[in-house]
């Protein structure tokens, strides 16, 4: 499972791991059952950044550990964020909106997505108080739990695309391996309190993904990118809250 792995993080994120792997089918399906694991490793990176530069204060340190999570990533989700925005809101039909996505350029509402969610991001950074690293790690692993899940049982909206290959070598069995393992995995090494911001994510995965589907039909690699960064913002909101409850 070395190679899927390593599939896994060239294709999630930007870290220089030069070693060829074969994309094929078999190798693009097992490396989906690494997803929240690369995003708990994306996390874990941000949160050190964090730790380390908080002698410069919690503002510098929030900044930089959000910058850390565009640079790790590529802006890749960011950019599907973008895309989904600028279709989802140009009041358009399916095909329309399809084309919208597909476009190279960015408009007013993909701007306007971009700046809010850098800012949201910053903001709950900014105010967790406490347990941070933790925050981030499990709600980067979160939000790749949920890409796993809409792989696993979305349609896509056009026959060719990345999410159209996703679904198709995907297989069921390793979401329910990968939900099974992370829940147990936070359960006992953090605390069942902090399953919470895992639900709330399903809860914004699952209204996006309603969305979608009454808008063009189904999902596509721009919703997935758009998932990610909406599954991170709920999940940091839901640990600071949880952070206030408990």
């Amino acid at each position: 499972m070395i190679s899927p792995l390593i599939l896994a993080f060239q294709f999630l994120t930007r870290l220089p791991i030069n070693i060829n792997v074969d994309y094929n089918d078999k190798n693009i399906c097992e490396s989906q059952l690494f997803y929240p694991f690369v995003g708990m490793v994306i996390g874990i990176i941000s949160g050190g950044v964090y730790l380390a530069f908080s002698h410069a204060g919690n503002d510098i340190a929030s900044l930089l550990a959000v910058s850390s999570l565009i640079f790790l990533t590529g802006g890749l989700h960011m950019d599907g964020l973008s895309d989904t925005c600028d279709g989802f809101y140009s009041a358009r039909g399916k095909e329309k909106v399809l084309a919208i996505m597909k476009d190279s350029r960015i408009g007013p509402f993909g701007t306007i997505s971009l700046i809010l969610d850098v800012l949201f991001k910053y903001v709950l950074i900014s105010n967790l108080y406490r347990d941070i690293p933790s925050a981030l790690m499990l709600s980067c692993g979160n939000s790749r739990l949920m890409l796993l899940m809409l792989i696993s049982y979305g349609r896509p909206a056009r026959d060719d695309g990345m999410a159209a290959t996703e679904i198709r070598v995907n297989k069921k069995k390793y979401f329910i391996i990968a939900l099974i393992a992370y829940i147990l995995f936070i359960t006992f090494v953090f605390s069942p309190y902090y399953l919470i911001p895992l639900l709330a994510s399903f809860l914004a995965s699952l209204l996006l993904t309603l969305k979608s589907y009454k808008t063009i039909g189904g999902l596509t690699g721009d919703v997935y990118g758009a998932d990610n960064e909406l599954c991170e913002i709920v999940s940091m909101a839901a640990f600071l809250g949880v952070f206030k409850w408990i």
